[in-house]
C-alpha cells in the first residue's frame, strides 16, 4: 500500500462514527405511574372513584383502582440497583430511582445514558390497558383510560417536548371504542398504541377476527402504530408449574413469535395495505429463520389451507407492515440484511431488568461499531421517527441530541449502582408463581 493509499484509509477511518456520534431512540421504555396522576384528567363525576396510591404496612405502595390493589414488582423497576436485588416482591416509590416516575428525573436518566428519545409503556394497567377492560363500568373505565392517556401525552411527554414518542392505551373491550380513541389522541400528536398480543386470552376476538377491523382502520387512516409488548396478554410461556422463572424468562420473546405468525395468516395487512404494527420487547435474532419457515409454509401448504396473499410472500408483508426492535441481540444485528434494516429499531427497556442502563450506548455500540454508518443511523434512530411520525431535530438541533452531548447535558447525574436495602425472594421461584404475581 502507498502512501497515498494509507492517508487515504487513516482519514476515512477517523471520519467513521465513533460511540459519542450515535443517536439514540428507545421504542421500549416503561413508566411507573406517580401518584395524582389523574387529579387534572378524570371528570369531576367520579372524583370519588378516581384511582389513588396507598402505602400498606407492609411498607409497599399499591395503585387502588375500582376496588383493586395493583403493586409494582420490583423487578420492573431495576434500574440503578445491583442484580442481587433483582427479584419479583413488590416494592414503594422510595425504594425505586425517581427517574422511574418522574418525568424530569426520567430525561436526566435518559441524558445519563445518552439516550435522546424514549417511548415508554404502561405499568399498573398492564402493558394494554387489561386492567381498565376488567371493570363492569364501562363508562367509568373508558374515562379513566382517556384520563390515563391524557396525562401521558400531556404531563409526561409534554414536560419535555422532543423527548418522547407518545403512547396510548386502548378501550380494549370495544373495537369501536379503540377506534375512536385512536382519532383522539392522534389529533394530540400521538400516533402509538398498545394492544394485546394475544386478546383471545384475555377473552376477546383473536388477531383473527374481523370485530377489530375498525380499530385497524383508524390505525391505517391515521398512521398509527399498534405496538404488541410481550406479556401483553398476561400470559408468558410457561412450560410446567414446576419450571424455574429461568425458562420464563428465556422464552419470553416466543409470545410475539406466536403474535408475527397470528398476524401474517390473519389478512390484517391484505386489507389495510398501509398499517404498520410493531413487535415490542420481542427481540430480532429469530426473525431470519421464520420468515424461512413462513414462505415455506405457504409454498408447501397454500394448495390445501387456502391461504391467498394476492401475489405476496408472507416474508414480504412482514418486511411491509411490521417493525422490530432489539436491546442486546448480536445475532440479529449480523443477520440484519435478512431482517431488513429499514424495519429493526432499538430499545432501552428502562427501568427494567433487561435493560442496559446506564450503559446503554456501549451496549449498542458493541453491536452496531463495525457495520456501516448509515445502518446505525437507520437503527438506533432514523427508523424510529420515521415509522413513529417522531420529529426531535423540529425541537432540539442535531448536534444537541448526540449519545456525546446528552451525556454532557447530564454531567454530574448520579448514576451509580446503589442497593436499596430491600431483601428480594431467592432460590426456586418458579415460572408459574411469577405469571401467578404478575396477573394477580
Amino acid at each position: 500500500m502507498n502512501e497515498r493509499s494509507t492517508i487515504t484509509l487513516v482519514s476515512r477511518t477517523l471520519m467513521r462514527m465513533q460511540l459519542d456520534d450515535m443517536i439514540l431512540v428507545s421504542v421500549d421504555d416503561h413508566v411507573v405511574e406517580p401518584p395524582g396522576m389523574f387529579d387534572a384528567h378524570l371528570p369531576a363525576r367520579y372524583a370519588d372513584r378516581k384511582p389513588f396510591v396507598k402505602r400498606k404496612k407492609s411498607g409497599v405502595d399499591v395503585w387502588v383502582y375500582d376496588g383493586q390493589e395493583i403493586a409494582n414488582l420490583a423487578i420492573n423497576a431495576v434500574a440503578g440497583r445491583p442484580r442481587e436485588e433483582y427479584g419479583i416482591d413488590p416494592t414503594s416509590l422510595d425504594e425505586i430511582r425517581p427517574g422511574c416516575y418522574d418525568p424530569d428525573e426520567r430525561v436526566k436518566d435518559m441524558d445519563a445514558a445518552g439516550i435522546l428519545g424514549s417511548m415508554c409503556f404502561p405499568s399498573f394497567p398492564g402493558f394494554c390497558g387489561r386492567l381498565f377492560a376488567s371493570s363492569e363500568d364501562k363508562d367509568f373505565a373508558l374515562a379513566v383510560l382517556r384520563a390515563y392517556n391524557d396525562w401521558h401525552i400531556d404531563e409526561w411527554c409534554g414536560s419535555h417536548p422532543g423527548r418522547f414518542i407518545p403512547l396510548a392505551l386502548p378501550a380494549l373491550w370495544s373495537a369501536e371504542e379503540t377506534a375512536a380513541e385512536v382519532r383522539r389522541v392522534a389529533e394530540k400528536g400521538c400516533h402509538a398504541i398498545t394492544f394485546s398480543e394475544n386478546p383471545s386470552v384475555l377473552g376477546f376476538p383473536s388477531l383473527h377476527d374481523r370485530y377489530w377491523d375498525p380499530f385497524w382502520a383508524a390505525c391505517s387512516d391515521t398512521g398509527t402504530v399498534p405496538c404488541f409488548h410481550i406479556g401483553s396478554s398476561s400470559q408468558l410461556v410457561v412450560t410446567s408449574p414446576d419450571a424455574p422463572v429461568d425458562v420464563m424468562i428465556t422464552l419470553q420473546p416466543m409470545n410475539l413469535v406466536q403474535c408475527a405468525t397470528d398476524l401474517i395468516w390473519s389478512g390484517i395487512f391484505l386489507r389495510f395495505p398501509d398499517l404498520k404494527v410493531a413487535l415490542s420487547e420481542g427481540g430480532i435474532g429469530w426473525i431470519p429463520y421464520f420468515l424461512e419457515r413462513i414462505d415455506r409454509t405457504y409454498d408447501r401448504h397454500r394448495a390445501w389451507t387456502g391461504q391467498d396473499l394476492k401475489g405476496k410472500l408472507p416474508s414480504e408483508l412482514f418486511r411491509e407492515h411490521v417493525i422490530t426492535c432489539f436491546i442486546d441481540d448480536p445475532t440479529g444485528v449480523r443477520n440484519r440484511h435478512d431482517i431488513g434494516v429499514d424495519i429493526i429499531t432499538w430499545e432501552c427497556d428502562y427501568p427494567h431488568s433487561d435493560a442496559a442502563w446506564p450503559d446503554a450506548a456501549e451496549a449498542v455500540w458493541a453491536q452496531v461499531s463495525d457495520i456501516p454508518d448509515e445502518e446505525i443511523d437507520k437503527i438506533t434512530h432514523l427508523n424510529a421517527m420515521r415509522l413513529f411520525q417522531y420529529d426531535p431535530f423540529s425541537v432540539m438541533p442535531r448536534e444537541e441530541c448526540t449519545v456525546g452531548a446528552r451525556r454532557q447535558a447530564a454531567a454530574g447525574h448520579d448514576v451509580s449502582i446503589r442497593s436499596s436495602g430491600q431483601k428480594m425472594t431467592r432460590g426456586s421461584v418458579t415460572a408459574a408463581a411469577v405469571q401467578a404475581t404478575a396477573t394477580a
